[in-house]
Protein backbone atom coordinates (compact mmCIF):
# COMPACT_ATOMS: atom_id res chain seq x y z
CA UNK A 1 0.00 0.00 0.00
CA UNK A 2 1.16 3.77 -0.51
CA UNK A 3 2.37 5.42 2.34
CA UNK A 4 3.62 2.22 3.76
CA UNK A 5 7.05 3.12 5.43
CA UNK A 6 7.76 -0.21 7.70
CA UNK A 7 5.29 -3.64 8.58
CA UNK A 8 6.94 -5.82 11.19
CA UNK A 9 5.09 -8.95 13.21
CA UNK A 10 6.92 -9.09 16.90
CA UNK A 11 8.39 -12.64 17.74
CA UNK A 12 5.99 -15.51 18.30
CA UNK A 13 9.14 -17.64 19.64
CA UNK A 14 12.15 -16.24 21.79
CA UNK A 15 13.35 -18.46 23.92
CA UNK A 16 13.82 -22.10 25.04
CA UNK A 17 11.62 -23.86 27.84
CA UNK A 18 12.03 -26.39 29.85
CA UNK A 19 8.67 -28.98 30.16
CA UNK A 20 7.94 -31.52 32.60
CA UNK A 21 5.02 -33.03 31.33
CA UNK A 22 3.75 -36.10 33.99
CA UNK A 23 2.79 -39.88 32.67
CA UNK A 24 -0.10 -40.32 35.11
CA UNK A 25 0.26 -44.09 34.89
CA UNK A 26 3.38 -44.04 36.36
CA UNK A 27 2.81 -42.04 39.29
CA UNK A 28 -0.31 -43.84 40.41
CA UNK A 29 1.96 -46.56 40.26
CA UNK A 30 4.14 -44.61 43.00
CA UNK A 31 1.07 -43.76 44.63
CA UNK A 32 2.08 -39.93 43.78
CA UNK A 33 -0.43 -37.53 42.84
CA UNK A 34 0.37 -34.37 40.46
CA UNK A 35 0.34 -32.06 43.25
CA UNK A 36 3.68 -33.73 45.15
CA UNK A 37 5.05 -34.12 41.47
CA UNK A 38 4.86 -30.23 41.03
CA UNK A 39 5.33 -29.33 44.37
CA UNK A 40 8.92 -31.65 43.70
CA UNK A 41 9.27 -29.23 40.31
CA UNK A 42 8.58 -26.46 42.03
CA UNK A 43 10.79 -26.74 45.65
CA UNK A 44 14.25 -28.91 43.37
CA UNK A 45 14.16 -26.77 40.71
CA UNK A 46 11.97 -23.47 39.72
CA UNK A 47 12.33 -22.60 43.67
CA UNK A 48 10.28 -22.06 46.63
CA UNK A 49 10.29 -19.20 49.02
CA UNK A 50 10.07 -20.82 52.38
CA UNK A 51 10.29 -17.70 54.87
CA UNK A 52 12.09 -14.08 54.60
CA UNK A 53 14.61 -12.74 56.56
CA UNK A 54 14.33 -9.14 58.03
CA UNK A 55 17.26 -6.87 58.25
CA UNK A 56 16.36 -3.57 59.66
CA UNK A 57 14.04 -2.07 57.06
CA UNK A 58 14.52 -4.32 54.30
CA UNK A 59 13.04 -7.49 53.49
CA UNK A 60 15.18 -10.62 51.79
CA UNK A 61 12.54 -13.53 50.61
CA UNK A 62 14.43 -17.30 51.34
CA UNK A 63 14.58 -19.49 48.08
CA UNK A 64 15.25 -23.11 48.26
CA UNK A 65 16.21 -25.06 45.19
CA UNK A 66 19.05 -27.65 44.44
CA UNK A 67 22.24 -25.31 43.02
CA UNK A 68 23.09 -24.33 39.83
CA UNK A 69 25.79 -27.57 39.18
CA UNK A 70 22.35 -29.96 39.66
CA UNK A 71 20.19 -28.62 37.50
CA UNK A 72 21.92 -26.90 34.54
CA UNK A 73 21.21 -30.00 31.87
CA UNK A 74 18.52 -32.33 30.81
CA UNK A 75 20.08 -35.25 32.12
CA UNK A 76 20.93 -33.94 35.27
CA UNK A 77 17.21 -32.59 35.75
CA UNK A 78 15.64 -36.44 35.01
CA UNK A 79 18.04 -37.70 38.17
CA UNK A 80 15.70 -35.15 40.90
CA UNK A 81 14.54 -37.72 43.54
CA UNK A 82 11.06 -37.90 43.95
CA UNK A 83 10.03 -38.96 47.52
CA UNK A 84 6.61 -41.52 47.74
CA UNK A 85 4.45 -42.49 50.25
CA UNK A 86 6.28 -45.13 51.88
CA UNK A 87 9.29 -43.11 51.73
CA UNK A 88 10.94 -44.69 48.47
CA UNK A 89 12.92 -42.23 46.37
CA UNK A 90 12.55 -42.22 42.66
CA UNK A 91 14.12 -40.33 39.90
CA UNK A 92 11.83 -38.15 37.79
CA UNK A 93 12.49 -39.66 34.69
CA UNK A 94 10.59 -42.88 36.01
CA UNK A 95 7.25 -40.84 36.28
CA UNK A 96 7.79 -37.93 33.84
CA UNK A 97 9.01 -36.89 29.92
CA UNK A 98 11.61 -33.40 30.15
CA UNK A 99 11.51 -31.72 27.07
CA UNK A 100 13.15 -28.30 25.55
CA UNK A 101 11.27 -26.73 23.54
CA UNK A 102 11.55 -22.94 21.69
CA UNK A 103 8.19 -20.68 22.62
CA UNK A 104 7.57 -17.13 22.81
CA UNK A 105 9.36 -15.28 25.45
CA UNK A 106 6.39 -13.00 26.35
CA UNK A 107 2.59 -14.71 26.02
CA UNK A 108 -0.26 -11.39 25.48
CA UNK A 109 -3.31 -11.49 25.90
CA UNK A 110 -5.91 -9.02 24.87
CA UNK A 111 -9.69 -9.29 26.73
CA UNK A 112 -8.61 -12.50 27.85
CA UNK A 113 -7.17 -14.20 24.48
CA UNK A 114 -4.27 -14.38 22.91
CA UNK A 115 -2.89 -11.88 21.22
CA UNK A 116 -0.25 -11.05 18.64
CA UNK A 117 0.98 -7.67 17.64
CA UNK A 118 1.80 -6.68 13.54
CA UNK A 119 3.27 -3.21 13.68
CA UNK A 120 2.68 -0.81 10.49
CA UNK A 121 4.75 2.69 10.27
CA UNK A 122 3.56 5.41 7.77
CA UNK A 123 4.50 8.19 5.70
CA UNK A 124 3.25 10.55 3.66
CA UNK A 125 -0.62 9.79 4.71
CA UNK A 126 -2.85 10.66 7.11
CA UNK A 127 -3.97 7.44 9.77
CA UNK A 128 -7.65 7.58 9.04
CA UNK A 129 -7.11 7.39 5.39
CA UNK A 130 -4.32 4.71 5.34
CA UNK A 131 -6.26 2.61 7.85
CA UNK A 132 -9.71 2.67 5.83
CA UNK A 133 -7.78 1.44 2.94
CA UNK A 134 -6.01 -1.00 4.53
CA UNK A 135 -8.82 -2.88 6.03
CA UNK A 136 -9.86 -3.75 2.52
CA UNK A 137 -6.87 -4.38 1.27
CA UNK A 138 -6.29 -7.43 4.56
CA UNK A 139 -9.91 -8.06 3.96
CA UNK A 140 -9.56 -8.71 -0.12
CA UNK A 141 -6.32 -10.54 0.71
CA UNK A 142 -6.37 -12.59 4.00
CA UNK A 143 -8.67 -15.59 5.12
CA UNK A 144 -8.76 -15.17 8.89
CA UNK A 145 -9.13 -18.20 10.45
CA UNK A 146 -12.04 -18.89 13.18
CA UNK A 147 -11.65 -18.20 16.19
CA UNK A 148 -9.64 -15.12 15.06
CA UNK A 149 -10.69 -11.22 15.23
CA UNK A 150 -8.41 -8.51 13.75
CA UNK A 151 -7.95 -5.16 15.58
CA UNK A 152 -6.90 -1.94 14.58
CA UNK A 153 -5.41 -0.18 17.13
CA UNK A 154 -2.56 2.77 18.74
CA UNK A 155 -2.75 6.12 17.27
CA UNK A 156 -6.05 4.91 14.79
CA UNK A 157 -7.96 4.04 18.21
CA UNK A 158 -7.00 6.90 19.59
CA UNK A 159 -7.75 8.98 16.80
CA UNK A 160 -11.25 7.35 16.55
CA UNK A 161 -12.08 7.98 20.82
CA UNK A 162 -11.02 11.70 19.99
CA UNK A 163 -12.95 12.19 16.79
CA UNK A 164 -15.95 11.20 19.02
CA UNK A 165 -15.17 13.66 21.43
CA UNK A 166 -14.92 16.33 18.87
CA UNK A 167 -18.42 16.04 17.67
CA UNK A 168 -19.45 17.06 21.17
CA UNK A 169 -17.05 19.37 21.45
CA UNK A 170 -16.71 21.42 18.21
CA UNK A 171 -20.46 22.27 18.31
CA UNK A 172 -20.74 23.17 22.07
CA UNK A 173 -17.49 25.24 21.24
CA UNK A 174 -19.94 27.42 18.09
CA UNK A 175 -22.63 27.76 20.76
CA UNK A 176 -20.68 29.05 23.36
CA UNK A 177 -18.96 31.37 21.14
CA UNK A 178 -22.24 32.54 19.77
CA UNK A 179 -23.86 32.29 23.05
CA UNK A 180 -21.38 35.03 24.11
CA UNK A 181 -21.34 36.85 21.16
CA UNK A 182 -25.26 37.71 21.94
CA UNK A 183 -24.61 38.21 25.14
CA UNK A 184 -22.07 41.00 23.69
CA UNK A 185 -24.12 42.48 21.37
CA UNK A 186 -27.62 41.96 22.10
CA UNK A 187 -28.46 41.35 18.68
CA UNK A 188 -28.48 37.60 16.71
CA UNK A 189 -27.67 39.27 13.81
CA UNK A 190 -24.65 41.04 15.07
CA UNK A 191 -23.26 37.40 16.31
CA UNK A 192 -24.28 35.73 13.44
CA UNK A 193 -22.22 38.28 11.20
CA UNK A 194 -19.25 37.57 13.65
CA UNK A 195 -19.78 34.02 13.41
CA UNK A 196 -18.66 34.55 9.51
CA UNK A 197 -15.18 34.43 10.27
CA UNK A 198 -15.33 31.48 11.34
CA UNK A 199 -15.36 30.17 7.68
CA UNK A 200 -13.72 33.15 6.38
CA UNK A 201 -10.94 32.16 8.67
CA UNK A 202 -10.79 27.86 7.62
CA UNK A 203 -9.99 28.86 4.47
CA UNK A 204 -7.02 30.06 4.95
CA UNK A 205 -6.23 27.47 7.86
CA UNK A 206 -6.87 24.97 4.90
CA UNK A 207 -4.83 26.60 2.43
CA UNK A 208 -1.87 26.57 4.71
CA UNK A 209 -2.37 22.88 6.17
CA UNK A 210 -2.21 21.75 2.77
CA UNK A 211 1.07 24.02 1.67
CA UNK A 212 2.69 22.60 4.58
CA UNK A 213 2.54 19.35 3.71
CA UNK A 214 0.56 18.78 7.13
CA UNK A 215 -2.82 15.87 7.42
CA UNK A 216 -6.04 16.40 9.23
CA UNK A 217 -5.32 15.46 13.02
CA UNK A 218 -6.21 15.89 16.53
CA UNK A 219 -3.54 18.67 16.82
CA UNK A 220 -4.46 20.48 13.85
CA UNK A 221 -8.64 20.23 15.41
CA UNK A 222 -6.77 21.93 18.59
CA UNK A 223 -5.67 24.51 16.33
CA UNK A 224 -8.91 25.28 14.27
CA UNK A 225 -10.69 25.64 17.89
CA UNK A 226 -8.20 27.85 19.31
CA UNK A 227 -8.48 29.84 15.90
CA UNK A 228 -12.74 30.12 16.28
CA UNK A 229 -11.91 32.80 19.69
CA UNK A 230 -9.61 34.53 17.90
CA UNK A 231 -11.98 34.76 14.93
CA UNK A 232 -14.67 35.88 17.07
CA UNK A 233 -12.20 38.74 18.84
CA UNK A 234 -11.28 40.23 15.40
CA UNK A 235 -14.97 40.35 14.16
CA UNK A 236 -16.03 41.94 17.23
CA UNK A 237 -13.91 44.67 16.83
CA UNK A 238 -15.13 45.58 13.27
CA UNK A 239 -18.40 45.43 14.06
CA UNK A 240 -17.45 47.55 17.36
CA UNK A 241 -15.74 49.98 14.55
CA UNK A 242 -18.40 50.12 11.84
CA UNK A 243 -21.44 50.80 14.85
CA UNK A 244 -19.40 53.67 16.42
CA UNK A 245 -18.78 55.04 12.88
CA UNK A 246 -22.96 54.62 12.25
CA UNK A 247 -24.00 56.15 15.45
CA UNK A 248 -21.61 58.89 15.28
CA UNK A 249 -23.06 59.69 11.93
CA UNK A 250 -26.57 59.27 12.88
CA UNK A 251 -26.09 61.34 15.81
CA UNK A 252 -25.13 64.02 13.90
CA UNK A 253 -27.48 63.92 11.44
CA UNK A 254 -25.05 62.81 8.15
CA UNK A 255 -27.38 59.43 7.41
CA UNK A 256 -29.82 61.11 5.00
CA UNK A 257 -28.78 58.97 1.48
CA UNK A 258 -27.56 55.37 0.90
CA UNK A 259 -24.23 57.52 0.10
CA UNK A 260 -24.06 58.68 3.17
CA UNK A 261 -24.34 55.12 4.93
CA UNK A 262 -21.68 54.05 2.79
CA UNK A 263 -19.38 57.06 2.96
CA UNK A 264 -19.82 56.30 7.04
CA UNK A 265 -19.58 52.56 6.77
CA UNK A 266 -16.00 53.17 4.59
CA UNK A 267 -15.05 55.74 7.42
CA UNK A 268 -15.86 52.83 10.05
CA UNK A 269 -13.93 49.79 8.36
CA UNK A 270 -10.75 52.63 7.60
CA UNK A 271 -10.18 53.30 11.11
CA UNK A 272 -10.03 49.57 11.59
CA UNK A 273 -7.76 48.39 9.16
CA UNK A 274 -4.48 49.73 11.85
CA UNK A 275 -6.07 47.74 14.76
CA UNK A 276 -6.87 44.88 12.69
CA UNK A 277 -3.18 45.19 11.14
CA UNK A 278 -1.70 45.21 14.86
CA UNK A 279 -4.21 42.63 16.34
CA UNK A 280 -3.18 39.96 12.90
CA UNK A 281 0.33 40.61 13.11
CA UNK A 282 0.73 40.62 17.15
CA UNK A 283 -0.86 37.33 17.18
CA UNK A 284 1.19 35.67 14.17
CA UNK A 285 4.49 36.98 15.20
CA UNK A 286 4.01 35.26 18.07
CA UNK A 287 3.63 31.95 16.72
CA UNK A 288 6.16 32.12 13.83
CA UNK A 289 8.83 30.81 16.59
CA UNK A 290 6.44 27.93 17.00
CA UNK A 291 6.72 27.38 12.77
CA UNK A 292 10.48 27.22 12.88
CA UNK A 293 10.91 25.29 16.02
CA UNK A 294 12.68 21.81 15.45
CA UNK A 295 12.68 20.38 19.42
CA UNK A 296 11.01 18.00 21.04
CA UNK A 297 7.06 18.31 20.37
CA UNK A 298 7.48 20.58 17.70
CA UNK A 299 5.67 18.41 15.10
CA UNK A 300 2.76 18.76 17.26
CA UNK A 301 2.94 22.27 18.40
CA UNK A 302 3.38 23.19 14.31
CA UNK A 303 -0.19 21.10 13.94
CA UNK A 304 -1.38 23.38 16.06
CA UNK A 305 0.12 27.02 15.37
CA UNK A 306 -0.48 26.32 11.56
CA UNK A 307 -4.47 26.73 10.84
CA UNK A 308 -4.25 29.88 13.53
CA UNK A 309 -1.72 31.29 11.01
CA UNK A 310 -3.08 30.50 8.39
CA UNK A 311 -6.62 31.52 9.35
CA UNK A 312 -5.89 34.86 10.65
CA UNK A 313 -4.65 36.35 7.64
CA UNK A 314 -7.36 34.97 5.58
CA UNK A 315 -10.13 36.10 7.99
CA UNK A 316 -8.27 39.60 8.08
CA UNK A 317 -8.85 40.08 4.69
CA UNK A 318 -12.42 38.86 4.15
CA UNK A 319 -13.38 40.27 7.02
CA UNK A 320 -12.34 43.83 5.94
CA UNK A 321 -14.26 43.39 2.60
CA UNK A 322 -17.29 41.48 3.12
CA UNK A 323 -18.32 42.59 6.61
CA UNK A 324 -18.77 46.49 5.16
CA UNK A 325 -20.96 45.06 2.25
CA UNK A 326 -23.04 42.85 5.01
CA UNK A 327 -23.58 46.15 7.06
CA UNK A 328 -24.63 48.21 4.46
CA UNK A 329 -27.34 45.49 3.10
CA UNK A 330 -28.43 45.43 6.95
CA UNK A 331 -28.56 48.85 7.99
CA UNK A 332 -29.83 50.35 4.11
CA UNK A 333 -33.27 50.37 5.18
CA UNK A 334 -33.10 53.04 7.66
CA UNK A 335 -32.16 55.27 4.38
CA UNK A 336 -33.76 56.02 0.97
Amino acid sequence: MPGTRSVFSERVGGGFYVDFIPRREALARYGLSIDDFQEVVMSSIGGDTVSTTIEGRERYSINVRYPRDLRTEVDQLQRVLITTMNGVQVPIKEVADIKLNYGPSMIRDENGRLAGYVYVDIADRDIGSYVDEAKQVVKNNIKMPQGYTLTWSGQYENMQRVAERLKIVLPITILLIFMLLYMNTKSAFKAAVVMLAVPFSVVGAVWLIYILGYHTSIAVWVGMIALMGLDAETGVFMLLFLDLSHDEAKKKGRLHTLADLKEAIVHGAVKRIRPKIMTVMAAAMGLMPIMWSMGTGADVMKRIAAPMVGGLFTSFIMELLVYPAIYLLWKKREVK
